[in-house]
């Protein structure tokens, strides 16, 4: 398990969401991110990404032996998939199957395997907390390939869910996001959502990761929020969209090497 102790240290992945342009806008520099991080999450077309923007970065991946995700989101390529739509179980359930069928045929295509899914922003976020939507995405993990990994919020209803249909998980923090003291996120709207001070979020990462709690948790109001599954650091995301993501990236493995945590894909 990853997160725990591997010969004397903990090990954890680093993962980037990639592939995010469209068209002629290209969005963060996925060749100079790509190199050092441990898996990638690629846009499927829907809320980012196109057929060769696809094809190019899991081509980026398979070249630097990174593990590669399938990263659906809302049809939503205006608001970037980060805002909320009113979606029923069934529809969530089709855009993933849709969504990870697409990735699935340029990895097939490449000679390349497709290893976990992660759903990306409001569709993530929205099936953190409820149970029905986080549901409709472990079905179509499930019904789509049973070996896929299916990443969600640590402590959420996606890790949760996926683990009641047997499907493996991998439990999500943030270098870049602040935490409530229940271990959810601060919501984007809110001005101090978002980590800007590269020391704050790395020191932030490493005390997750040693201590296997959220940034300033507090045992009564995570009871309160009755959180339904256990609160665990496995994998770190950086934002690929950022432009300072690849330097980032790059300065967080490096620090958490220094501190005896050793960054490798999940087996």
């Amino acid at each position: 398990m990853y997160g725990e102790h591997v010969n004397g240290r903990r090990t954890i992945d680093l993962n980037a969401d990639v592939g995010e342009g469209f068209g002629r806008y290209r969005v963060g520099d996925d060749a100079a991110l790509i190199p050092w991080v441990t898996s990638v999450n690629i846009a499927c077309g829907m809320h980012a990404g196109d057929p060769e923007t696809m094809l190019a970065t899991v081509r980026l991946a398979k070249r630097y032996g990174t593990r590669i995700g399938a990263h659906p989101g809302l049809p939503d390529l205006v608001g970037f998939g980060r805002r909320e739509m009113r979606v029923t179980p069934r529809e969530v359930y089709a855009l993933v199957v849709y969504q990870i069928g697409a990735l699935c045929a340029f990895c097939r295509a490449e000679g390349a395997r497709l290893h976990h899914v992660k759903p990306h922003g409001a569709l993530y976020n929205m099936a953190a907390a409820h149970a029905e939507l986080a549901r409709a995405i472990a079905e179509a993990v499930r019904d789509t390939d049973p070996d896929l990994v299916l990443v969600g919020l640590a402590g959420s209803h996606l890790i949760s869910e996926g683990e009641k249909l047997g499907l493996r998980t991998m439990s999500e923090v943030f270098a870049d996001r602040r935490y409530r003291p229940d271990g959810t996120l601060v919501p984007r709207h809110h001005p101090d959502a978002v980590l800007t001070d590269e020391e704050t979020a790395i020191r932030q990462v490493a005390e997750m990761i040693r201590s296997g709690r959220p940034p300033g948790w507090d045992a009564a109001s995570a009871a309160a929020a009755a959180t339904p599954a256990p609160w665990r650091a496995e994998t770190v995301c950086v934002h690929g969209d950022h432009p300072q993501a690849a330097a980032f990236a790059r300065k967080l493995r490096a620090r958490l090497e220094e501190a005896g945590i050793r960054v490798a894909p999940w087996s």
